[in-house]
């Protein structure tokens, strides 16, 4: 489209390596390049994407940092890639109302970095350093949702570009509302379906008084898994609470070099508070790790030790490919309620013996939510064929047992039919909406829902 190189010039791209670069996320190991990428450095310049893509019938794809796991920026019809990375002002703060609102570019890093100075943090981690942008779209959590919730909680309001190129803002900086639809959840999570998230109104915290880390080991899986449980039942607030079984251990101590650990099914754990709630928090989770054959807490109260324990923790993914150089992964993202956490999890287990594949799991087992790093060889079709058969089954089996399919990663392009399988008839009320905020089909189309032929 001509018009497109007239306003962007040399913000369009149509090299086959930036296209490359943009035709996949991480986590699948599939890729469909676009036929160009635009970057885009506001409201307008969005916009004016949609509306010329909107009359000439063309996709679109929106883009953020690329990490997100299900294929949601892989460019299945082509078309025209919408990078919005260099959309990364924050462009309020106000420390009083604890919000922000930044551009849909900005990272987590980035916004931490800048409001830390005024005692305020931004919580929800999903690991990567993503975009609040993309963050928003896939409706992220990570490891500190059980105790600060997921985007859903976090997001107040939005600035949208709709399919034909209007700019809507949704919601307010109020923390509650009962005036209409509530657009702003429509779009939290909606992976690029239905529009543009451009700009996010975000709620922030004050810095805890108190930050402590803690380790403990378990004899098995089902040890450690009834501390999360005690824990949850008797109201601890914990601020973190990871699950690591033996195989996910050793990937980390190779790999990050935790040396003075052992391969065995291990809790990562943080209190945040005041210093004498944070006593009783610890007091209370030694207590119930001792009951249940802990090993005791190896503490990690140092800024730096505690940077050490959760870049360990964000680095499984690299961890577990480094089990096996040259292999690829395919990530599962269950999630159940907590009373049947126990039960899937050992099924999940027998299920990965039985594959004969390596599946280090690690959780966010505080909100039931759990995940296997499927490591496999992808010049063997046998391999691949196995490894999307245990991913199918973990999901099938999360909804069996009352939960989801995706606890944060989202639907993408690889478990569309899944969605159907949990939501039934729901899934044609998605796809009524999808039909009127996007009436051609041209925003991020192949993802989320399936396709009408």
């Amino acid at each position: 489209m001509p018009q497109l190189r007239e306003r962007f010039g040399d913000r369009l791209s149509t090299s086959g390596a930036v296209r490359e670069q943009h035709g996949h996320g991480e986590g699948v190991p599939d890729s469909a390049p676009p036929d160009a990428v635009v970057f885009a450095l506001n409201n307008e310049d969005v916009a004016f994407v949609a509306r010329a893509c909107f009359d000439a019938q063309v996709p679109m794809i929106p883009f953020g940092t690329g990490t997100s796991l299900e294929g949601h920026v892989v460019a299945v019809h082509g078309g025209v890639c919408v990078d919005l990375s260099r959309m990364n002002a924050i462009l309020e703060v106000d420390a009083d109302a604890l919000d922000c609102r930044v551009q849909a570019g900005v990272t987590r890093e980035e916004l931490n970095a800048h409001v830390r100075a005024q005692g305020l943090f931004f919580p929800i981690d999903p690991g990567a350093n993503a975009s609040l942008g993309g963050m928003a779209s896939t409706r992220a959590s990570g490891t500190a949702a059980v105790r600060y919730g997921t985007m859903s909680d976090a997001v107040l309001g939005l600035t949208v570009v709709t399919a034909d190129g209007r700019i809507v803002r949704t919601g307010t900086r109020a923390r509650k509302s009962a005036a209409g639809l509530d657009l702003t959840r429509l779009f939290v999570g909606s992976e690029g379906i239905l529009g543009f998230i451009t700009e996010v109104q975000l709620r922030l915290w004050g810095l805890p008084e108190m930050v402590q880390a803690a380790v403990c080991q378990f004899p098995d899986l089902e040890s450690a898994i009834s501390v999360v449980i005690g824990a949850l039942q008797v109201g601890v607030p914990v601020a973190r609470i990871e699950l690591l079984d033996e195989v996910q251990m050793d990937a980390c101590k190779r790999y990050s070099k935790l040396d003075e650990f052992e391969a065995m099914p291990t809790l990562f754990i943080e209190f945040h508070g005041s210093p004498a709630a944070v006593r009783e928090q610890v007091a209370t989770m030694q207590s119930l790790a001792e009951e249940s054959g802990g090993s005791g807490f190896a503490w990690a109260e140092r800024p730096e030790d505690r940077t050490r324990l959760w870049k360990a923790r964000h680095e499984c993914y690299h961890a577990n490919l480094a089990l096996r150089p040259g292999s690829a992964l395919i990530g599962t993202d269950a999630c159940v309620p907590i009373s049947n956490f126990v039960a899937c999890v050992m099924e999940t287990r027998e299920d990965v013996r039985a594959s004969g594949l390596t599946a280090p799991l690690v959780g966010h087992a505080g909100d039931g939510n759990f995940h296997l790093g499927i490591v496999f060889d992808p010049a063997s079709p046998d391999e691949r064929t196995r490894a999307d058969g245990l991913a199918e089954r973990v999901s099938m089996r999360a909804i069996r047992y009352g939960g989801t399919c995706t606890g944060e990663h989202g639907i993408g392009l690889h478990r569309i039919h899944q969605l159907a399988a949990e939501h039934a008839e729901g899934v044609a009320l998605m796809r009524a909406l999808k039909n009127a905020l996007d009436p051609r089909g041209i925003m991020n189309p192949g993802k989320m829902l399936p396709e009408v032929h």
